[in-house]
């Protein structure tokens, strides 16, 4: 394991019985959502599933490890507003002013807690369903994009990106 396998947190968000009906009765297995994170900016989320509770758990880790994902921030928020979609889930998050807390309900706030993020306001729409929630926050959070890298990506200065932002908002007024 290298050192920053060590410091990851792991948080149980949703633990869920399935039943299997087979000939003598019903056989039980378990499914666990697990969020993975460093809470310095990587964040995972895994879906384990197996007949024991702590062997789904551990399952759900291994595959957050693997979907890792870096989450830009600006400070101690998201750098821009995005709606995150899956499946009939989808999950509203707004950057906030510092010392706001983290403004979201269970299964957002464990991937914005261990992904670093402090202060931020969340909502989420459609169906509450906490897989599809964890995967619909990860998804807004992996099309997130800090300043440098739009203008990157555009082959301008952030100053010409910044300042268009502005002019165009004065503009709406």
């Amino acid at each position: 394991m290298s050192d920053e396998e060590v410091e990851l947190q792991e948080k149980v968000v949703h633990i869920n019985r399935v039943a299997k009906v087979v000939k003598g009765g019903r056989r039980f297995s378990f499914s666990a959502l697990v969020v993975v994170g460093d809470g310095e900016g990587r964040v995972g989320c895994g879906l384990g599933k197996a007949t024991e509770i702590p062997e789904a758990i551990r399952k759900g880790i291994e595959e957050g490890k693997k979907n890792m994902l870096e989450v830009p921030r600006v400070g101690s928020t998201i750098p821009h507003e995005v709606v995150g979609h899956f499946g009939a889930s989808r999950v509203l998050m707004k950057p906030a002013s510092a010392g706001t807390g983290i403004i979201a309900g269970g299964p957002v706030r464990a991937v914005m807690e261990l992904g670093g993020v402090r202060d931020v306001l969340t909502k989420s729409l459609g169906s509450s369903n906490p897989i599809n929630v964890v995967y619909a926050t990860m998804e807004g959070l992996g099309r997130l994009m800090v300043a440098e890298d739009v203008a990157r990506k555009r082959g301008k200065t952030v100053e010409e990106i910044l300042g268009n932002e502005e002019s165009d908002a004065a503009r709406a007024r």
